[in-house]
This record gives structure tokens, sequence and C-alpha cells, in this order.
């Protein structure tokens, strides 16, 4: 892009009157990437970017609405692809799409990897290309996506409370309407980046999720030993085509003699890396299968930093103090609350002080059900637009489907800020159940554990919020929360599914 098109943040205005933008923060092969701030949306940021080729005429405007249409529909399938919200071409015929804004480091910035990372991370990048590859549903019919430009500049690793590392793939569809637009253009018809591209991109021909594999290979083998597979002696078109066509690639013991892998492991990569497709694996699946039998034999997946923001609190776990659950299974249920499945917090009276509960009401048999259940918690706090707190816990037994029990907290409430300064207070919340069936009455205690790091962080917020501006816009954070939410609960379960079954007896 033409940098002169923007200037200066201050003379940059605003993109389909909605998007101001404030800085360049990233560029490359395929375009520029802005920070923008989304007006429509209170100001939250997002990142903008706009591609290379200038659109002017009608079919590639209409293939590019298509791509990213494709590629936003993608994203709210996969939490491993970037999440696209909004594309358009501008008044000089640059099309864009805007896009999440992530905070994290480029995968060619953390390379080589150590094994465990190397694992993890690849995992969350095959997840993603599955999705992918078995396609999304548009007008009735299923379209498949391959990505064609899959390389470590295009994976972002963002820290992540409940995976400790989360893989983003960016440019996804985006790449073949380059393509597309390189064909209209050129007489060769390649657009892609040379050193991570399949024999057959370079050739030109119709590609399939066997080409994806290509790439990863190429990909896995750098994210180990830090050095491509091939080294030739120019980066021209020609030096790469011949090295994809017909020269082997080097052996990871060769370029890294100290470098201990499974064998399986350097099989699997060494045949992503065939010449022909009908020689590499098939499908992703074939690659997850491997990857997954190295995780578990090599060490749990179990994140280093998720006790700073979550804990689990497992079936025979109490906490409470016996005279706090004596007095909370005397309690009645609020007569202002409706009869019906729902969670709240409230402040409770014990012989041990103030002290914030979970209140709860299911059917008998749910609460039966879940007395035995790993707890999980989980707090997110959000300060702009609106001042907002999303409280989760889950409940979990791997017998039954997740309970999951949400409490939206408007911060602005004096209440509600009490509520959060009293959870602070103390290492265990009690969640209190009453039936749904009459008499309404209490029938389990269980608690929940709040480690010191997740207690502080509460505490700050509490005070935080006296130095916020006031503000009008709750529903609004909320919405936000909730795709954040939504977001999560598959990380949760992922590492919930990764910990060791707990045996129970006894009972």
């Amino acid at each position: 892009m033409n940098q002169s098109l923007f200037a200066s943040p201050s003379s940059m205005g605003l993109l389909a009157n909605r998007y101001q933008l404030k800085q360049l923060i990233g560029s490359g092969g395929m375009g520029e990437v802005f920070l923008a701030n989304d007006i429509l949306l209170g100001g939250i940021p997002v990142a903008v970017k706009f591609l290379t080729q200038t659109v002017v005429d009608k079919k590639m405007q209409q293939d590019f609405a298509r791509e990213a249409l494709m590629s936003a529909a993608l994203s709210q399938k996969s939490l491993h692809i970037v999440r696209a919200y909004d594309y358009g071409v501008n008044e000089k015929g640059k099309p864009y799409y805007v896009m999440e804004y992530l905070c994290g480091k480029s995968l060619k910035d953390l390379i080589p990897l150590p094994l465990p990372m190397f694992l993890t991370l690849s995992r969350q990048i095959c997840l993603g290309l599955k999705c992918a590859h078995q396609g999304i549903n548009i007008d009735g019919k299923i379209c498949p996506l391959v990505h064609r430009d899959i390389k470590p500049a295009n994976i972002l690793v963002i820290p992540d409370p409940i995976l400790g590392q989360l893989v983003k793939i960016l440019d996804f569809g985006i790449a073949r309407f380059l393509n597309y637009t390189s064909t209209a253009s050129t007489s060769r018809g390649f657009n892609g980046t040379l050193p991570y591209c399949s024999p057959e991109q370079l050739d030109g021909e119709k590609l399939d999720s066997r080409s994806d594999i290509y790439s990863l290979g190429v990909m896995m083998f750098e994210m180990l030993t830090g050095k491509k597979p091939w080294q030739p002696e120019t980066d021209y078109f020609g030096a790469w085509y011949k090295a994809h066509h017909f020269e082997q690639p080097k052996a990871i013991a060769d370029v890294q003699p100290t470098l201990k892998i499974p064998e399986k492991l350097n099989n699997l990569i060494m045949s992503c890396l065939a010449k022909k497709s009908c020689d590499r694996p098939q499908n992703i699946a074939q690659i997850l299968q491997v990857l997954n039998s190295l995780e578990d034999s090599n060490s749990p997946s179990i994140p280093t930093n998720l006790a700073s923001s979550s804990i689990l609190s497992r079936p025979l776990d109490s906490g409470l103090p016996i005279t706090v659950e004596q007095s909370c299974r005397k309690l009645l249920w609020p007569p202002n609350k409706p009869i019906q499945e729902i969670v709240f917090p409230q402040l409770l009276d014990t012989p041990q002080g103030a002290m914030t509960a979970l209140w709860l009401m299911l059917p008998k048999q749910e609460i039966k059900n879940y007395a035995l259940s790993t707890r999980y918690n989980q707090f997110i706090f959000m300060t702009s637009p609106h001042p907002m707190l999303l409280w989760v816990t889950l409940l979990y037994n791997r017998q039954l489907a997740p309970k999951w029990l949400p409490c939206y907290l408007d911060m602005q409430n004096p209440q509600n800020t009490r509520l959060v300064s009293f959870l602070a207070e103390n290492e265990h919340y009690p969640l209190i159940f009453f039936t749904l069936e009459a008499p309404h009455s209490c029938t389990n205690v269980l608690s929940s554990r709040i480690e010191p790091t997740q207690r502080q962080m509460l505490k700050n917020w509490a005070q935080q919020i006296h130095s916020l501006p006031p503000a009008s816009q709750p529903q609004l954070s909320k919405q936000l929360l909730k795709q954040q939410y939504k977001q999560m609960q598959s990380r949760i379960l992922q590492h919930l599914e990764s910990q060791p079954q707990v045996v129970l007896s006894g009972f």
C-alpha cells in the first residue's frame, strides 16, 4: 500500500464511517495492518488489514467479498483462526478486512522451540487447519478452505490464561483471493512464500489440503531446528523451484545434531515433505493422531501459568468451615427470586463474617449428579466501554454435560463492588444448591477455591473502579464479555479433559 495514503493517525479519519485508524502496526507481502478503534462498539481496538492489490473490477470485488465472508465464517468455527469481523474496499480501491486485535508474538520470533512447546503449538495449528479443510457450509454446499500460505509469520502465539499459549492462524482465505488477482494479471499465476510452497503450488496446479500439509512440514522442521529443510544458493523462484521439486530435504539430525526427537516425529515431518501429494499424510487428522500420542507420552499439557487466573477444586475439596456450611443449609430461597433454574451471587452472613456466595436452583437429580464434580472458576474484567466483571464457575464431571454458571456484574453498582471485595477476602466461596422442586430447600453446599493471585486480582479490580470515569453502556460490555465467554469455554474444557481423572470411592 502507498504509505502516503495514511500519513499520520490524525489524518487517517474514519474508514467506512466506523473504524478510526490509529497507526501502522505491521506490514508484509500481503499488505499492511493498522490498529484501529471500532467506534460503533465503543472504541474497542481492532486490526484492519489493507491488501496489496487494488480492486476496481466488479468481478474481483465479488470474489474478495466471497473470500472474506468464508474467512469470517471459518473464524467462528475454530478458536485457532483469527476472528474476522468485517470487510470492504476503500475509496482508493484497496480491499481490507477487520480482525480481532491480539497482543502476542509471531511464531517466527519464537523458533526454535523446545519439544513440549513444539507439540503444544503444532497441535493447535493442526486443529485450526483441520477445521478449515473440513470446510464451511455456503448456500448448502460444503466449501473446504486451503490456506496456501502457511508459514511462521502467519502464526500468532498469544498468552492465554487457560492453555498457556494460544495459537491463531492469520490470513485464512485471503491467500486464495491474492492468488486469483495474481493469476488475472500475470502469466505465472503464483502467489505465496517460496520456502514454504508445495511443488504443485509452484506449478500453478489446483490445490487441496495436502499442499497445506507440505507447508506445515516445512514449518515444523523450522520450528524444531531454526533452519529450513533446504538452503538454496539464492532466493529466486528458480532456485526454490529446483529445491522443492528435485532436492531431498536435509535430515533433522544433520541440521541439529544435538536435537533429540522421537523417531515417530521425525518420520511424520519427513512424510509431510514428500514431493508427491499422494505420499504425504492425506489429511490433518493423521498428523494430529501422531502429535497427540507424542504429547501424551512426553508430558501432560498443563499450562504453567494457569493458576494466575483460574483454579480447580476437586470433588472432595471442602475448604468451608463447618459452621459456614451449617449456616448455608439453613437458608431459604429469597422470596424476590423466581422459581426457575438460575444462578446469582449474594452476600451471606456467617459466624466468620460476611462472605460472597453463589446461590443456584437446579432440579434435585442434577444437584445429586454434580455433588462429586470438579469445580473450576475464572474471572474476566472489562473497564471499557463500561466496567463489567464476568465470574464463571464450572461444575465438571466427565460423565455429564458441563454445568456453566456465569455471572455478569456491573461494577459501577456499589453493591456488586462490595460483592467482589468480599469475594477477594476468602479463599473459598460457597455454592448453595436449592431444589427446583417444592419446597425449594437447600440440599447441598459445595465450595470453589480462589487462589491468592486471583484474590489479589479481584482486590485490584474492586479498587480500580473508583478511578474509572462514569459510563453508561453496560449492555455493550456484557455483549463483548459474552463473546469472550463463548470463546473460552472450549479452552476450559480442553484443559479439564487433559487432567487426570479423580477416582472416588466410599460413596
